[in-house]
C-alpha cells in the first residue's frame, strides 16, 4: 500500500470514490459533501493552508485510489481540527485500514498543533461510527455551526 498527501491528479478519482460510497449509502442529498462545490479539486482546499490542513490518499499496489482521510481546522473548538472525508473503498474494509487512517490523521493533527479531533457522520454510515467509536471518539450534541446539514451524529476526542 502507498500512502501519500493528495494531488490534482487523484481528484477525479477521490471525487468519484466519496460520490460512490455516499450514493450507496443513501447520503448522495444535499446538505452532504456529495454536492460541495470543492469536492472535484479537493487537492486545493487542503494544499492552500498546509500548516493547517492536510489530506493523505491511500493506493493499492497497482497504484489505484482505495481511500482517504483529511484534517481541517475547526474554529468551534479551542485548538480543534476536524477530521474530514474518511473514505474507504468497499473492497478494503474490514483489515484494520480504517484505524490505521485515522492514526495517520491524528499523529498529523498533533504534528500541526491540534489537542482535539471534531468529527461529524451519519447514522447511514454504522461501520463508520463503529470505528470512530472505538478509536475513542465520543459522540457530543449537535455544535452550533454545522457545515453539511444532513450530518446528525457528532464526535470529538482529546489527542
Amino acid at each position: 500500500m502507498i500512502v501519500e498527501r493528495l494531488t490534482a491528479q487523484y481528484d477525479a478519482a477521490l471525487a468519484e470514490l466519496i460520490r460512490k460510497i455516499l450514493k450507496a449509502h443513501h447520503l448522495d442529498i444535499p446538505g452532504t459533501v456529495y454536492f460541495d462545490k470543492g469536492l472535484d479539486h479537493l487537492s486545493r482546499f487542503y494544499s492552500d493552508y498546509p500548516e493547517k490542513r492536510a489530506y493523505f490518499i491511500f493506493l493499492n499496489d497497482e497504484e489505484q485510489l482505495i481511500g482517504g482521510i483529511g484534517l481541517a481546522e475547526f474554529e468551534l473548538f479551542d485548538s480543534c481540527a476536524e477530521l474530514q472525508k474518511l473514505y474507504l473503498s468497499e473492497t478494503e474494509r474490514g483489515n484494520g485500514l480504517g484505524y490505521q487512517m485515522i492514526a495517520l490523521i491524528e499523529k498529523e493533527a498533533r504534528k500541526l498543533g491540534y489537542r482535539r479531533m471534531y468529527l461529524e457522520t451519519h447514522d447511514n454510515l454504522s461501520a463508520a461510527i463503529h470505528i470512530y467509536e472505538k478509536a475513542g471518539y465520543t459522540e457530543i450534541e449537535r455544535p452550533e455551526q454545522v457545515v453539511h446539514t444532513t450530518m446528525n451524529r457528532f464526535y470529538l476526542k482529546e489527542l
